[in-house]
């Protein structure tokens, strides 16, 4: 077969401008450090790329709203703080108004400490989040969620949270109903509380009666019930009713300070009651609101002339009930607590997550330097061996060896 010298030099051409091409291709993937320049050039790399960088951006949006729930969380946690030191606050005063020996310009006083700690738990509970909206909103208000009025705080927010749209929910805010007016009354179970005399309703009872206590939770009925005490001291009866069913519950001798028990629940009544006191058992529920206690306490406090038995029970009844909000306020801090130990989990896993995303994308698309340079260096030494094995070529023709 003859082959002609201009076919030879084509195909040397050809052969120079492929391994030109190869060359300029390889120094452009050292430049860049990408292997995949474009989509063709390993469609199998580019579409593993597309993943990982999909779940990279996927990544990113859950760490910014996890930052925007972990700033509201914290705030929150901060503000639930404050609010606590306050009502400690408000149970001293109330532990000080319990003093005897006070007047009721002196009572009057700390009602006035009470009414600044109630203005200032208002502003904690209408605390801002920094971002256009406030920390115990719920399901977000433009406005702030409490507004104080005549007939008393109320909430005017939406009852729940407001969570992040991203696939991992965060939550952005409290339920600040759950917080601040929900607390479980009375002790938990039931509610004590004393009554007007039956006898003489313009009189106020000469006794109080305790928080109580559940002896056996498995009786426990869930009904009202009332305590009344006959008799003149020391030979003094007492009766508990089901103010439900109208039955007869128990009775005996009464004494001042010893314990009444029935369907699982335990009372004291203390003081001097007479003939015709009574005193109500309820069931006890969630809707102990904070600002409410605060203003019958306050109420009570500028409330003159009482007797010693009034100012007794008023003052163990709030500082139950403060006791009690303050409990509440207290599980929904936990609560938060709890919140941002989670969000820690969940930036870490993200964040892991994140950096094998990364290395997928990088292991689909980057260059391998040390694999490019000695590639580069062979695609150099390949080019260079094809110009002088052209030149040589060009070099040999008849008239040469004529000559």
């Amino acid at each position: 077969m003859r082959i002609a010298t201009a076919n030879t030099f084509d195909l040397t051409i050809s052969t120079l401008q492929k391994r030109q091409v190869d060359l300029q291709n390889q120094q452009q993937q050292l430049t860049s450090g990408k292997r995949v320049q474009q989509a063709s050039d390993d469609p199998t790399g580019a579409a593993r790329a597309e993943r990982a960088l999909a779940t990279i951006g996927r990544v990113d949006a859950n760490q910014r709203s996890l930052e925007a729930s972990r700033n509201s969380m914290t705030l929150a946690e901060g503000a639930l703080g404050d609010a606590n030191e306050l009502l400690q606050q408000a149970r001293e005063t109330m532990l000080a108004a319990g003093n005897a020996s006070y007047s009721d310009a002196e009572r009057q006083g700390l009602a006035a400490k009470l009414k600044g700690l109630r203005d200032q738990l208002l502003t904690i509970a209408n605390r801002a989040d920094g971002s256009g909206g406030y920390l115990f909103s719920g399901q977000g208000a433009a406005n702030p969620p409490f507004i104080d009025q005549p007939g008393g705080v109320a909430y005017v927010g939406e009852a729940g949270s407001n969570n992040t749209g991203n696939l991992d929910t965060y939550q952005l805010s409290v339920d600040g109903r759950g917080a601040w007016e929900a607390a479980r009354s009375g002790n938990g179970s039931f509610v004590t509380g004393a009554n007007a005399n039956s006898i003489d309703p313009t009189q106020a009872a000469k006794g109080w009666i305790d928080s109580g206590r559940v002896t056996d939770p498995t009786q426990l009925t869930g009904q009202n019930y009332r305590i009344d005490i006959s008799g003149t001291a020391p030979t003094q009866t007492y009766s508990v009713t089901n103010t439900d069913t109208g039955a007869g519950v128990a009775s005996g001798d009464f004494k001042p300070g010893q314990a009444i028990s029935f369907d699982g629940m335990a009372m004291t009544i203390s003081g001097s009651p007479v003939d015709g006191d009574n005193f109500s058992v309820a069931p006890a529920t969630n809707s102990l609101k904070v600002f409410d206690v605060l203003d019958q306490a306050i109420s009570e406090l500028n409330t003159p002339l009482r007797n010693p038995a009034q100012i007794q029970q008023s003052n163990s009844s709030r500082v139950r009930d403060i006791d009690a909000v303050m409990g509440n306020l207290q599980n929904v801090r936990a609560q938060v607590g709890e919140k941002l130990n989670n969000l820690d989990g969940s930036e870490n896993r993200l964040s892991a997550l994140k950096v094998y995303s990364q290395s997928e994308q990088s292991a689909a698309v980057d260059l391998d330097m040390v694999q490019g340079i000695s590639d580069f260096q062979n695609q150099q030494s390949g080019y260079d061996t094809a110009l002088k094995t052209y030149a040589m070529v060009q070099r040999l023709s008849l008239f040469q060896y004529i000559t």
